[in-house]
């Protein structure tokens, strides 16, 4: 939902020019939408940042309360607005991407962009048997945790993947841990590599831990947190060091959870924990499982704390998950297991 004239004409030419997409309703501003997605819930909500009554923060935050749905953030104001953009991903917005923009009779710029972040979107929220947003669940059996490693054992690597949510429960779990706490983060969230650097930034003025976005090459570092920068996948090669890759090229989860969880069960020799949080689909439960069966300990989010329980939940129902845990409780069992 956009208050600019010319940004929602130009979203409406975009959704125009492809069959398989109709506009239910556009909103002035942020509390008409919350309205109208209480009265005809749309399958995604195109929702701008900067609007007049009610920012497209709060608008999301009452959504995701009140009638959840899929939310894309569309919006021309990135570059001064990341904190709004990490606010409207931890509220539970899926993804983020550039308004389009009129040009000339009939043309749009950044059209394809949009498109092709709204068929990810469809194909995630689409795929697999998981709920997108919490609901009625049978209690998760909790499987019991093998004795934490002794001190000095070898290295730990924890190994986090998120999404809708992402952002705000990354925050909440990360700023538990002091600087220079001797175990490497590599954290796998689900977003645009346009907004990569923009999250690191905005994560690293949360916490205490130095963050950065991973380079080709790199090694996971002690008391480092360390993000990807691209659109490709970011895994571990049989040397223990990162890299991106396409494949697998068809994967709508980029970059992917299970992907990293993979690699890290495959190639990393020393000590590591695999965590599930908040997000949409069922990415990261296979690799978690991996994790699981390799001995290594791993943890899903609970139902109650999590903002979309969709990826948590896929793992926890899979039995990848040895323990299953509220968001405030993460912290401190991941320091245990030093």
């Amino acid at each position: 939902m956009n208050d600019l004239a010319l940004a929602t004409e130009a979203i409406r030419r975009v959704l125009a020019t492809a069959a398989a997409h109709q506009l239910a309703w556009t909103a002035r501003d942020g509390a008409e939408a919350v309205r109208r997605c209480a009265e005809d819930r749309p399958d995604l909500i195109l929702m701008d940042l900067i609007m007049p009554v009610m920012d497209g923060v709060e608008a999301t935050r009452r959504i995701m309360a009140a009638t959840p749905c899929a939310i894309l953030v569309v919006t021309a104001t990135v570059d001064g607005n990341f904190g709004r953009v990490y606010d409207a991903l931890g509220a539970g917005a899926l993804d983020a991407v550039n308004t389009p923009t009129l040009m000339g009779p009939g043309g749009t710029a950044g059209a394809a962009a949009l498109l092709a972040k709204i068929d990810i979107l469809g194909r995630i929220t689409g795929a697999g048997t998981t709920p997108l947003f919490p609901g009625a669940t049978r209690p998760a059996v909790v499987a019991s945790v093998p004795p934490a490693p002794t001190a000095g054992a070898g290295r730990w690597l924890f190994a986090i993947g998120c999404s809708a949510g992402g952002p705000a429960a990354l925050a909440e779990l990360l700023k538990t841990f002091p600087a220079e706490f001797p175990a490497a983060f590599v954290v796998i969230q689900h977003l645009d590599e346009s907004f990569a650097a923009g999250l690191a930034d905005w994560l690293g003025g949360q916490i205490k831990l130095p963050v950065r976005i991973a380079r080709n090459d790199d090694a996971p570092e002690a008391g480092v947190v360390l993000l990807p920068g691209r659109d490709d996948h970011l895994v571990l090669t049989p040397a223990g060091r990162l890299t991106y890759t396409r494949e697998p090229v068809n994967d709508p989860y980029r970059p992917s959870v299970d992907a990293f969880f993979e690699s890290v069960a495959r190639h990393w020799r020393a000590r590591a924990a695999g965590v599930i949080l908040t997000g949409m689909g069922r990415d990261g439960a296979r690799g978690l499982m991996l994790l699981r069966t390799g001995g290594y300990p791993t943890i899903a989010q609970d139902r109650a704390s999590s903002a979309v329980y969709g990826m948590p939940k896929a793992a926890a129902e899979a039995g990848a998950a040895m323990q299953i845990l509220p968001l405030g409780s993460i912290g401190s069992a991941l320091r245990q297991l030093l």
